[in-house]
């Protein structure tokens, strides 16, 4: 009977496949070959400009991807001829500097996770900030952070933790802790739960396609962060990312707003010439950018906010530009960037920087851009475009050194302003590199 059933079932699919061969066939039969390259070309067409308008580009850079493709050439790296050594040892040289340097995690909100990378019902670990975390979002869309390590036998409710409700479960034992105020709330083995059963729960807030976490020393109260509605009501479309991991200290990032000296030294040749050695390259002839940037620290209720104005125009030839645009960027904290590109001809372009200190001296920072649909391919170049001219200061800041006390030009004074500024955000209890128990590096 078996084997009946088995032979049937063959002698249908041999009839169906014979079925659908002959229509084959036939539609062969009828569309001539220049038909069939017509209908080939429509269609690439169609997926190309469904890949401009709808499609996000994305541009990622590790650590040993940008600005150290070269040092392990150098005689003094060639013993072991392995980048990852000289990176190591460059990395070394820095730590050993780090007594020069503010405390490693100033105090404020932190983008730890964008909204997108935790779906309903999913928990994820992350390491940032010399802390150990949970991230979880229930059914309902809510989000929670709270420390990653059970107290009951340490088990990570990171890695494979069930969230139930609005609580995360524990993988090794089933210990449900609370979102609302990290309190565990239910032993399925026991009829009483230890006084005290808790994990730390983080303040939180989910707004511009990032999660936040409030990180202080003091425990002070949260400042209120900015939510870009446009972006929140999906007012406008997100076109794309780009993500970096760097070697330096978080506040060398930020203070590139106040150091106008560099947009001319590093940022002129044209984009189309690369990040590694643009001078050198013959595309950099091909227009060059042209800056103009103003600083200013806030003051009162809004002290920890600066605001960073700049004018660019790529000029072709002489006096002739293009691409004319007034940058207004706010400077949020000591991490969170919210940058407006207005052009008369484009509209309006808006962008979010985070940085994140996945260690003390390294720093993941993430670019996502926004805009109108119809303006999908020139996001698609403005984001290549930005992260090559990024990938320029990562060259620097890859190598250089922090100098609390550095010598400065007049013209400087603009970075003696936002070091001012931004010490607001170190106190007296803020961790000094040698309390940073981080074994990674």
């Amino acid at each position: 009977m078996l084997w009946w059933s088995i032979s049937k079932a063959m002698d249908q699919l041999s009839v169906s496949s014979m079925f659908i061969k002959a229509h084959i066939t036939n539609l062969v039969k009828f569309l001539d070959p220049k038909t069939i390259l017509y209908v080939c070309i429509v269609v690439l067409v169609t997926l190309w400009i469904y890949w401009l308008f709808c499609v996000p580009f994305v541009w990622i850079k590790y650590l040993d991807d940008v600005s150290y493709s070269k040092v392990s050439k150098r005689e003094d790296f060639c013993r072991n001829n392995n980048k990852r050594d000289a990176i190591n040892r460059i990395r070394k040289a820095k730590k050993n500097s780090s007594n020069e340097m503010p405390p490693p995690f100033p105090n404020g909100w932190y983008a730890i996770l964008e909204s997108s990378k935790v779906r309903p019902g999913e928990a994820k670990f992350v390491a940032c900030l010399g802390e150990k975390l949970v991230v979880y979002r229930t059914q309902k869309h809510k989000v929670f952070v709270l420390d990653a390590y059970c107290p009951h036998l340490g088990a990570n409710l990171g890695v494979g933790g069930r969230v139930v409700g609005d609580n995360i479960e524990c993988p090794f034992h089933q210990w449900s802790f609370r979102g609302e105020d990290g309190s565990c709330n239910n032993i399925p083995y026991s009829t009483s739960i230890p006084r005290g059963t808790n994990v730390k729960k983080w303040i939180s807030q989910e707004v511009n396609d990032f999660i936040f976490i409030w990180y202080h020393a003091e425990s002070t109260d949260p400042w209120e962060l900015p939510v870009t509605m446009e972006i929140q009501e999906k007012n406008i479309s997100y076109h794309g990312r780009n993500e970096f991991y760097i070697n330096c200290h978080i506040q060398e990032i930020p203070e590139n707003g106040a150091d106008m000296a560099h947009f001319s030294a590093i940022h002129s040749e044209s984009f189309l010439a690369g990040s590694l050695a643009p001078s050198k390259s013959l595309l950099g002839q091909f227009g060059c950018h042209k800056w103009n940037a103003r600083w200013l620290p806030g003051t009162g209720e809004e002290k920890h906010v600066a605001e960073i104005t700049l004018t660019h125009s790529l000029q072709i030839i002489r006096k002739v530009h293009c691409f004319l645009m007034n940058v207004s960027v706010k400077q949020i904290g000591p991490s969170f960037v919210y940058l407006k590109m207005n052009s008369s001809t484009f509209g309006q372009i808006q962008v979010l920087q985070t940085i994140t200190p996945i260690e003390p001296l390294l720093q993941k920072v993430v670019h996502r851009f926004y805009g109108p649909r119809w303006l999908g391919p020139l996001l698609k170049v403005l984001i290549y475009g930005e992260s090559v001219m990024f990938e320029r200061d990562i060259n620097m800041w890859n190598h250089k050194v922090f100098r609390r006390n550095p010598i400065l030009a007049k013209e400087d004074s603009s970075i003696k302003q936002f070091r001012m500024w931004y010490s607001q955000f170190y106190t007296s209890s803020s961790k000094q590199f040698s309390q940073v128990t981080n074994d990674d590096w």
